[in-house]
């Protein structure tokens, strides 16, 4: 409503249609029931597809028709996509799936239901919550704590030192570099995207960090979104440390509904696929998101072959610890390869990217925007981040001097070294 008041319309349009239908979904059977989850499925993808997606179809009929010499008589829209739709979208999805699987009763509480949608810490990018864990929470009456304020406080202070210290700061280089591809080594390349791995984890676990340390603060527990990720050694243990509430979601309501593993293996490496190219549509309407989706249904389906191959030579040996780290090197470089395609503007610049990575080195000049020492801080930054999630995951603040000290340390720092360029959220895109 800040900058489209109408566009509060949305958000009472679905919330009203969502409302009603699990109203009416609890209380119908059979074929009756399905066609009310239908009708709800539809208003809620209706919507994504006309603010979301309609001028990216359109372009692409377009681009089809002319090629055959005909013309396209639909017109473009002059529409800006509502910030955060995907992730409220697919909340209130969750609500009527699960009032029809009959895990969730429906809410008859129009203004709890309502707030269910628009919790305002989580509203614009998540996590993207279950019924079952948000709604009862808005029944119990909730006392401030201050062991949860230290807590939630922390864990939100150090989402801003993510924001504005790490990503915004990294967001420079790689800017620059993504915008000037033709002048930029392959080694150049190659640390930018390294500093877009951690940019866009920074950013967006940054705020899943200050949405649910905010959250906390008031009372209410939100799901975890992110679990260390790049310490992951395998691209499947990567979406299950990645966006956790979005990856669960196309799992619980995509993948299993599309037979998951428990059909033949050309069926169940077509459903991988299929999940993750609609997740990378999710992510936005370009075909280089399309493709970063697909990409990591091609990796999960090679890793598949791969521990079936590993099985079938009874090559154990390969799963002992000693591999964990060059696992982890490797699921890490696979994700680097694949957010090319996410952060360029096209496809062909993200194969433009990749050819000259792959033709790197290392006496390549190396022009990152900044000057040899910001470069340092920069991995100075990724080196702390790394440790500190690695051994401190969770700061202590049980003693009120460990609160207050680690506090003021966070946000001085924040305010000493953040980058303050109004650059908004990665994530308030999709």
């Amino acid at each position: 409503m800040s900058f489209i008041p109408v566009y509060i319309l949305i958000l009472g349009f679905t919330i009203v249609i969502d409302f009603y239908a699990g109203i009416l979904l609890e209380g119908a059977k059979g074929k009756t029931k399905k066609l009310f989850l239908i009708f709800s499925l539809i208003a809620n993808i209706g919507v994504l597809a006309v603010f979301k997606y309609y001028n990216f179809l359109l372009e692409n009929f377009t681009s089809l028709v002319y090629s055959f010499n005909w013309t396209n008589p639909l017109p473009a829209l002059k529409i800006i996509l509502p910030i955060g739709l995907s992730f409220h979208t697919f909340q209130a999805m969750s609500y009527t799936i699960e009032v029809y699987r009959g895990h969730q009763k429906a809410e008859r509480n129009f203004g709890i239901y309502s707030l269910y949608v628009m919790f305002y810490p989580q509203l614009v990018a998540g996590p993207i919550e279950r019924p079952q864990n948000l709604l009862p929470q808005f029944r119990e009456e909730h006392f401030f704590d201050f062991e949860r304020f230290k807590s939630g406080f922390t864990q939100m202070a150090f989402g801003l030192f993510k924001k504005v210290v790490i990503a915004d700061r990294l967001s420079l280089a790689v800017d620059y570099s993504y915008a000037n591809i033709g002048t930029q080594s392959g080694l150049s390349l190659i640390i930018a995207t390294t500093f877009y791995a951690f940019q866009i984890y920074c950013d967006f676990s940054g705020y899943s960090d200050m949405a649910i340390g905010a959250a906390r603060i008031m009372g209410f527990k939100l799901m975890d979104n992110f679990n260390t990720p790049y310490f992951s050694k395998s691209v499947s243990e990567f979406w299950k440390r990645w966006h956790i509430s979005l990856s669960t979601w196309f799992k619980d309501y995509l993948y299993i509904s599309l037979g998951g593993n428990r059909v033949k293996m050309p069926r169940w490496f077509l459903n991988i696929f299929i999940v993750f190219t609609v997740s990378g549509l999710w992510h936005g309407a370009n075909w280089t998101f399309i493709l970063w989706g697909a990409i990591h249904g091609l990796f999960l389906i090679f890793a598949v072959l791969k521990d079936k191959l590993i099985d079938r030579l009874n090559w154990s040996f390969l799963t002992h610890r000693f591999f964990d780290i060059p696992n982890t090197l490797i699921t890490f470089s696979l994700v680097c390869l694949a957010w090319v395609f996410f952060r360029a503007t096209s496809v062909s610049d993200g194969f433009e990217i990749i050819k000259k990575m792959a033709q790197f080195s290392f006496h390549d000049k190396v022009s990152l925007y900044f000057y040899r020492y910001e470069l340092l801080f920069c991995f100075f930054l990724i080196a702390f981040l790394m440790l500190k999630e690695k051994y401190f995951l969770q700061i202590n603040t049980t003693k009120n001097s460990y609160f207050y000290v680690i506090t003021s340390l966070i946000l001085f720092s924040s305010y000493l070294f953040g980058v303050f360029n109004q650059k908004q959220f990665i994530y308030f895109q999709f």
